[in-house]
Order: structure tokens, then sequence, then C-alpha cells
């Protein structure tokens, strides 16, 4: 347990030169089952040094599965099935989300990890989020409904694997995608997912594809501060309501 994700750099070596590699440096012969649980996201005005999301960083490098579930349900599936692996886990979870509640099975609950999931069916444009990101384009969903709009929420769950298979075959129903993530917007994994998209479906773009992200700052402590650069629902309805204008 890293405590912080904003601490993981701490352990960067450790991660990525060592553990990530040892099972193909070695050729098989040496496995790393091991997880690494650490909380990450702002909006509890702990600080810059203490609210960073570096889950990109980390999902950059092969050999090391990153994974950051937005339910409770899948906490539970993603958690259990994280330390049944042999390959070493970093498991990120919000600091915001330890509060919310929802239906979790009973008993031997495991969900495959690399395995993205349609968590809401739609049909006029796509939302590709995670962890964060879910709660709050459920909210910004809901609201679009009211108005006639009805996003499909693709939920990545694991960013190293990453599955596009659900993203790709929600955006070629809807043609209209928007990205949201809680990291900055440069060098994210909304940038990742936004190229895969154009290079792997570019035929079905009907609009540019907008990212919803943090502001481009170190995430302040003042609160009012904090939320107006973390990303919001709002946010989220703005950007569905540019790709489909």
């Amino acid at each position: 347990d890293v405590m912080w994700a904003s601490f993981t750099p701490y352990c960067f070596d450790q991660l990525v030169n060592q553990a990530a590699k040892v099972h193909y440096m070695f050729g098989g012969q040496f496995t790393v089952p091991m997880v690494i649980r650490a909380v990450g996201g702002g909006g509890r005005q702990l600080g810059a040094t203490h609210s960073q999301t570096p889950d990109a960083i980390f999902a950059h490098f092969p050999g090391l599965v990153v994974v950051s579930p937005g339910t409770p349900e899948d906490a539970k599936g993603l958690l259990k099935s994280a330390i049944r692996s042999n390959d070493p886990v970093l498991f990120i979870e919000h600091a915001t989300m330890y509060q919310v509640r929802g239906e979790v099975p009973e008993g031997e609950h495991l969900i495959p990890i690399g395995k993205s999931k349609v968590q809401r069916v739609g049909k006029d444009l796509t939302i590709v989020t995670y962890c964060k990101g879910l709660e709050l384009s459920m909210k910004a969903a809901d609201e679009l409904s009211k108005e006639g709009i009805e996003a499909e929420i693709v939920d990545l769950r694991t960013l190293r694997p990453l599955d596009m298979e659900p993203v790709l075959a929600s955006f070629k129903k809807t043609n209209r995608a928007i990205v949201v993530e809680e990291g900055w917007k440069s060098y994210g994994v909304g940038s990742e997912i936004v190229s895969r998209i154009y290079e792997e479906a570019f035929d079905y773009v009907d609009a540019p594809i907008i990212r919803v992200a943090q502001k481009e700052v170190p995430l302040p402590y003042n609160r009012a501060l904090e939320q107006a650069a973390l990303p919001q629902a709002p946010d989220i309805i703005a950007a569905a309501k540019e790709v489909l204008r």
C-alpha cells in the first residue's frame, strides 16, 4: 500500500525497471505476483503533492498492469483478480470514492482484468471514461437524457492492458465521442483513446472527439479553485453538446 498515488514516483525504479520487466528479461522463468494499492485523484483538499493522477505514466510501460475501478462491484472483483494474478498490478483507487455505495456480489466475485464494460447504453454519443470519470459521466448522462440526448458510457476499468473493442463498437454506433479523465489532458489517457479511435475507426467519425480533463495546473488546495480545476459533470454536458452540434 503506497497510500498516495502521488508518492509512486519514489517506487518508480522498482515498479518500472524491475517488477514490470523481470518476467520478460528472464524468459518467463520468474513472475512478480504483486499488487500495489494507491489512492489517486483530487477533491479532498489535500494539495498539489497529494492529489495527482499518474495513471497514464504507469500505463505507458508494458509488463505493468494498471487497474482503476469506478464502482464498488468492480473494486471487489478487480482487486480479487489482481491478487490472483502473477503480474505486478498497480491498483489505483480514487480518493473521493470510498464513500460510494453500490451492489456488490457476495462470495468469490472475480472480474477479468483488461475488459472494458458498457455501463450505460445510448445511441447519440459515446463517453469513454474510468474511475471517478464514470461517476461524473453517469451524472452528466442523466442530465443529458432529460433533453433527449442518450449517451452510451464505456468504462475502461483497466488502462493496461487496454480493451478498445467496446469503445470502438460503441463509436461505430454513435459516430461521436468524448473522453473523460481526471488526469491532465496533455499526454494523458484521453490522448491514447482518441488516437486509437481515429486510427481504427476513422471512417465513422462525424465530429471531432473532445477530451474533458483536469486543468493544466498543479491542483490547488483552496476548495473553490480545486473544484474549478477538476473536471465536473457540467463540463461533460457542454462537451457532449459540442460534439452533437
